[in-house]
């Protein structure tokens, strides 16, 4: 039975933490409000679990998480903590197969409450790439991977919040939601900017966030975390294909596979699947489809690779034995 370790479903409880709010990130009904983005109109029908189980009726274990992009793990304690608490709240009351990341408030390090999550059965800790793009941002949540590590329980390194687009910015879903459908752009009034197209969010900041996530962890997380199991969302934003520029500049060389970082597949294809699996081989790659914004990719590399992909390897990053074994 198959794993998905990349969904995200907004819950009573979380939705009306985000509707009681009076600044962003906030909803207004179902129309979600951020800063420097235009009002996006959410599908309730994208959260109902019920219709979620139906789309996918194989999964084993789906795993939902915070939309990290909202940035609500980077707010003042006061206003972090009741969102997350909420969103706690609900995921564990979800019905099998899902499961969830635990979530945590970035300006209020308190590994104590992450413990607390954790032992109430959630799967590991989600961080936004922003946290840990940079030995400074490492150093700072070091204490709470050391909580993974007493644990032993796996970390998730999401896309965080983009940067507000130039002015002329895509009516389409905004930084902090990522869709499968191209949105148009909207030419900005009397700037002189051209549009940014609604696509770019997803393929520029957020892609930039992996690669830096993925070298700094390399870099710095490594030697300070020498047991952990890491999950870098979307292939990493395919960083690990930059190792022969690396290699030219005397940070490694090809060949150097951890076994303990993984990588899943949201939003991508079969192309770029085959090419991280030449880099690193098909074990640390991971089945994730980022629902309801897009769908998990077949690896399109044969049956093998198929069950590697969606059973045995993410049953591996979660410390968790595969069904009827």
């Amino acid at each position: 039975m198959a794993v998905d370790v990349h969904q995200h479903l907004w819950t009573p409880a979380f939705t009306d933490a985000l509707r009681r709010r009076t600044a962003a990130p906030r909803l207004d009904g179902w129309t979600l409000h951020l800063d420097g983005e235009p009002p996006y109109e959410v599908n309730p029908a994208d959260h109902d679990p019920a219709a979620r189980l139906a789309a996918d009726p194989g999964l084993d274990l789906a795993l939902v998480s915070l939309s990290s992009p909202l940035g609500v793990e980077s707010l003042p304690p006061g206003d972090a903590w009741p969102i997350i608490d909420a969103y706690h709240e609900d995921a564990l009351a979800l019905p099998a197969p899902f499961g969830a990341w635990a979530a945590t408030c970035l300006s209020d390090i308190d590994p104590g409450a992450l413990a607390g999550a954790l032992d109430r059965g959630l799967a590991g800790l989600q961080l936004p790439a922003t946290a840990v793009g940079c030995a400074a941002g490492l150093a700072r949540v070091a204490p709470l991977l050391d909580v993974l590590a007493e644990r032993d329980l796996p970390l998730f390194v999401h896309p965080g919040p983009a940067a507000p687009a130039a002015p002329g910015a895509g009516p389409g879903a905004p930084a902090g939601i990522a869709t499968g459908a191209e949105a148009p752009a909207r030419p900005a009034a009397g700037s002189g900017v051209p549009a940014v197209p609604g696509w770019w969010p997803a393929v520029v900041p957020y892609v930039q966030q992996m690669h830096a996530a993925w070298f700094a962890f390399a870099a710095f997380g490594r030697p300070r975390h020498p047991g952990l199991r890491v999950c870098f969302a979307l292939l990493a934003g395919l960083a690990p294909l930059h190792s022969e520029r690396l290699a030219r500049r005397g940070g490694g060389g090809r060949g150097e596979v951890d076994r303990d970082v993984f990588l899943e597949t949201s939003s991508y294809g079969p192309r770029a699947i085959d090419a991280i699996v030449r880099e690193l081989g098909i074990d640390v790659v991971v089945n994730g489809s980022d629902r309801p914004y897009a769908e998990a990719p077949d690896p399109a590399l044969g049956d093998a690779a198929r069950h590697a992909v969606t059973v045995v390897n993410p049953n591996r990053l979660l410390n968790r034995k595969e069904p009827g074994r």
